[in-house]
């Protein structure tokens, strides 16, 4: 009975200290939906990202932020769950290293600050299990995957599956807390302070050529569902707010996911996904000094039309372009509708067609 008593009393006092530390975080975003919900989003937990580390810095935060609950000599591995010595960090096959949930090649940030070294994506990993998953998108799969060095006491059954080289399937335990990573990381990389702009897509093979983009949205909106937050996950979005500055808005709301991306509630049979037919996936440069590109996604062939307004609601350029299905490159030179350029600044650009519509805030220097 105090086994079961201090068990709970621990969970209890665990969610009260997570509600302690973001009293007030989210009072910006109150009543906000939608495109509107996220770019709130946004500019809270990229202010409040007042911390980074660079890369060769990573493997002593990660020993703060997975170290076991139960045991503080150890990290618990993504994936598989295995707790290891936080001393057997390396490259070896049975050993520990940094995991990028959102893998680096999916935009092509590497290791360089902010996304590179982001700890709200950033995982200790099964070296072995690490180099299988490779820059794979997340999927349901058919194929079970034994990781065939394991670490000392664990027999190499991982959880996890595979189909082809394109998808990977954590185990149960670990899908919901992907699926919340990948969901801050298109949140807070949006291509206002970078120049990525993340995005979440219903495919897989998303990122043949290095594209700011990680699938497959509808089932990670289904495992979102099926395994929601848990005491680990507060606790690390607790460790990573004092290491860093900032939280994870998916761990301590995960009503906000249907509101962005669509799908259900935890009490829905079926996801009923919203998939944008019209988005835009990149703006680079950002900032810009004598013009940008927007790299346009649309399902259907369309008349696009490009609009760019000023912080006063100013419409400053607009321009109509016939472009095919897939996606598209837009050019702005930095010019208003007379030929000048554009004083520096904060410029909004919103790209429509039909009833699909998007917007990419951007800088000019």
């Amino acid at each position: 009975m105090n086994r079961i008593f201090n068990k709970y009393t621990l969970l209890l006092l665990m969610w009260v200290a997570v509600f302690c530390l973001h009293a007030g975080y989210y009072d910006a975003v109150a009543g906000l939906s939608g495109i509107a919900l996220k770019n709130g989003l946004h500019t809270i937990i990229h202010s409040t990202h007042t911390q980074s580390y660079s890369y060769g810095d990573l493997e002593d935060q990660m020993k703060i932020t997975d170290q076991d609950p139960n045991n503080s000599n150890n990290v618990i591995e993504i994936y598989t769950g295995w707790s290891v010595p936080k001393s057997t960090y390396g490259g070896g096959v049975t050993q520990w290293n940094k995991e990028h949930t959102w893998s680096k090649s999916h935009g092509n940030f590497g290791e360089t600050i902010p996304a590179g070294t982001d700890l709200h994506h950033l995982r200790p990993c099964d070296a072995t299990v690490n180099s299988f998953k490779g820059n794979r998108d997340f999927d349901n799969c058919s194929t079970a995957y034994t990781d065939p060095s394991p670490p000392s006491g664990y027999t190499g059954a991982t959880g996890c599956k595979s189909t082809g080289s394109y998808s990977f399937e954590p185990r149960d335990a670990d899908k919901g807390d992907v699926a919340r990573m990948l969901f801050y990381m298109a949140v807070r990389y949006d291509g206002v302070d970078t120049s990525y702009n993340l995005e979440l897509v219903d495919y897989v093979n998303s990122a043949p050529s290095s594209q700011p983009l990680y699938g497959k949205l509808s089932t990670l909106l289904a495992w979102h569902i099926a395994d929601p937050p848990d005491a680990w996950e507060a606790l690390r979005n607790n460790r990573i707010q004092n290491l860093q500055g900032n939280r994870n808005p998916f761990v301590d709301h995960p009503e906000y996911v249907a509101s962005i991306w669509g799908g259900g509630s935890a009490a829905e049979d079926d996801i009923l996904l919203s998939i944008p037919s019209l988005y835009i996936s990149s703006a680079y440069p950002n900032p810009f000094v004598d013009g940008l590109s927007l790299s346009v996604q649309t399902k259907t062939a369309a008349p696009i039309t490009t609009t760019v307004y000023n912080m006063k609601g100013q419409k400053v350029y607009t321009t109509t372009n016939a472009l095919p299905a897939g996606e598209n490159k837009l050019q702005w030179s930095g010019l208003d509708e007379s030929g000048r350029k554009v004083p520096t600044g904060v410029y909004f650009i919103r790209v429509e067609s039909g009833e699909g519509k998007a917007i990419a805030k951007v800088i000019r220097w």
